[in-house]
């Protein structure tokens, strides 16, 4: 986790918790000692979606597989310019 406040603290301190989380990604927001809620930045859950889009892929997944596998190189972008 990246960072844990109360829901106290929260109330207090809105403004640079929220900053907090821009920069660190996620808070946990906690009552009574368990976690009751998470804060995400917008950058990290936009990441989040892109991972599922791609895991949801079929052909982006196995052109993954078939690299990590060896059977695929990747080649440089210069490539593409080619004719």
């Amino acid at each position: 986790m990246d960072s844990t406040v109360t829901v106290s603290e929260l109330q207090a301190n809105t403004p640079r918790i929220i900053r907090e989380t821009e920069r660190r990604g996620m808070t946990a927001v906690t009552r009574h000692g368990r976690i009751a809620a998470f804060l995400v930045s917008k950058e990290r859950i936009e990441a989040m979606i892109e991972t599922m889009e791609i895991l949801s892929d079929r052909q982006a997944m196995k052109a993954i597989r078939d690299y990590e596998s060896g059977k695929m190189a990747l080649k440089p972008v210069e490539c593409l310019d080619e004719d």
